[in-house]
């Protein structure tokens, strides 16, 4: 009789039991997944509006959920440089870098090297970058400001001259014609500068200023 009881309430509980453990670790993926994409929208939606305790507790949470995240570590490492906590900053960046080594990582420890006066270590961090991936003007930019603080006016025109290629717009022009002058180089700051002039004000389309322009450096 208790055998026939205990079958009884098997049968009840088979159909109205609670999920069990496989079935609920099964469902973890998709919470976690949610919970994390939560987690960064807090995260991004605090570095934007400068929350910047909201942003690390998210990225904190992020990543004792995800110990190598790569991205996070970034995020983490932008946050602590936009409150000047460079050492830690610099920390994350190169936590990132072991994890996943991309140019962004390498790029982001060069900027800090620079903010605190490291030009040797900022100059290195952007050639790493750069063997990487070279394709961003931006890069060539930052790299020509160490260059400059180096005192190797060559290197920095050289890399300004890189980057106008890359993003030939009136703006990376007036960035070069001012390193010209910086540069001692007078003749073509004026001569860059002039033909810019020239460019804007015949209300040329921007494709047709930037091919008047780009003469000089050619």
């Amino acid at each position: 009789m208790f055998g026939l009881l205990l079958v009884a309430a098997l049968g009840v509980w088979v159909i109205w039991r609670p999920q069990t453990i496989n079935e609920v670790a099964s469902d973890l993926p998709q919470r976690l997944s949610g919970k994390l994409d939560k987690l960064w929208d807090i995260a991004q939606e605090s570095l934007r509006d400068r929350r910047y305790l909201r942003a690390e507790k998210a990225l904190l949470t992020i990543l004792r959920v995800d110990e190598r995240n790569a991205t996070a570590y970034n995020r983490l490492g932008i946050l602590y440089a936009k409150q000047q906590a460079y050492s830690d900053a610099i920390e994350c960046f190169e936590i990132a870098q072991s994890l996943e080594p991309s140019a962004s990582s390498l790029h982001n420890v060069g900027l800090i090297y620079y903010e605190t006066g490291h030009y040797d270590k900022a100059s290195l961090a952007f050639e790493q970058a750069l063997s990487m991936e070279d394709t961003l003007a931006a890069r060539h930019i930052a790299y020509a400001k160490v260059q400059e603080k180096l005192g190797h006016a060559k290197r920095m025109i050289a890399s300004l001259e890189r980057a106008v290629e890359i993003d030939p717009s009136i703006q990376s022009y007036k960035i070069l014609a001012d390193a010209y002058t910086r540069a001692g180089e007078q003749e073509k700051a004026d001569d860059l500068n002039n033909r810019i002039n020239r460019a804007l004000a015949s209300k040329n389309p921007p494709a047709k200023t930037v091919q008047q322009v780009r003469k000089v450096v050619m």
